[in-house]
């Protein structure tokens, strides 16, 4: 369980995160919706310890986020953020096998080679297992790293928009393999996603930000409305129910 409570973050004078408080549901999608500016992808860091937060406390299963020593932490919860550089050339395959480091510490066992097999087996990635990351498309590289994130075998999966610079069928397919993981492997997910339809179509719960501050924190189907969307991005919308699942338009409203 993720817990946090009364959580502030500021950058020099500019208040990003406004005394928030939230818990995060256990094996589920929760997804991060809100304006630029937010303070998604800061309070997602915050979860992750990648930054420190100014007040308040997170726990992570029933425990202060500060207790875990890094190596600890990194087998129960994952990171990937939105841009992933790489400084050597290396194939698909040798690319998830860096999601092991926190159990193998280098030294690959057979149990560790097995986890990424079943990794880029579930990403459908076998087929590109020896291909160069620098030779594939956009949309294939972000699979990549998902699949070294999946080969990190952790509860806890946190995703600082993957969909970012992705084509539709790509955007799909990673939101497919994320609900896989929670379906079938009972992981949790967290995503900050820009796109309010892949929200709606694939979380379980979403948690909407705006000015530092969460306004709604429920169900899809409770923050999936007209009213409550417009409030958030100071736009129309219109919902379209189809399949027990909402479409939102705001094209041409």
């Amino acid at each position: 369980m993720i817990r946090f409570e009364n959580v502030a973050k500021k950058y020099r004078e500019k208040e990003v995160l406004k005394t928030i408080s939230a818990t995060i549901h256990h094996g589920k999608i929760t997804s991060l919706i809100g304006p630029n500016g937010a303070g998604k992808s800061t309070l997602l860091s915050i979860i992750s310890r990648l930054i420190t937060h100014d007040q308040g406390d997170v726990f992570f299963m029933d425990k202060v986020l500060t207790s875990f020593k890094n190596n600890e932490l990194a087998k129960f919860l994952a990171i990937l953020k939105q841009s992933n550089h790489l400084e050597v050339r290396l194939t698909v395959k040798d690319l998830v096998s860096f999601g092991r480091f926190p159990h193998s510490k280098g030294k690959m066992t057979q149990d560790d080679w097995d986890k990424v097999h079943e990794a880029l087996e579930f990403s459908e990635l076998q087929e590109l297992k020896d291909v160069y990351i620098d030779e594939l498309s956009g949309g294939q590289r972000q699979r990549a790293f998902i699949a070294m994130i999946i080969a990190q075998d952790t509860k806890y999966i946190l995703l600082d928009e993957p969909l970012n610079n992705l084509d539709m069928k790509h955007s799909v397919l990673v939101m497919k393999t994320l609900r896989r993981l929670v379906d079938e492997l009972g992981k949790t997910v967290i995503i900050v996603i820009h796109e309010v339809n892949f929200a709606a179509q694939y979380s379980d719960f979403i948690m909407a930000m705006k000015e530092g501050s969460i306004l709604y924190h429920d169900h899809v189907s409770k923050v999936i409305q007209a009213d409550i969307l417009k409030e958030i991005f100071d736009i129309d919308f219109d919902i379209i129910e189809k399949g027990n699942r909402r479409i939102c338009n705001y094209f041409n409203i």
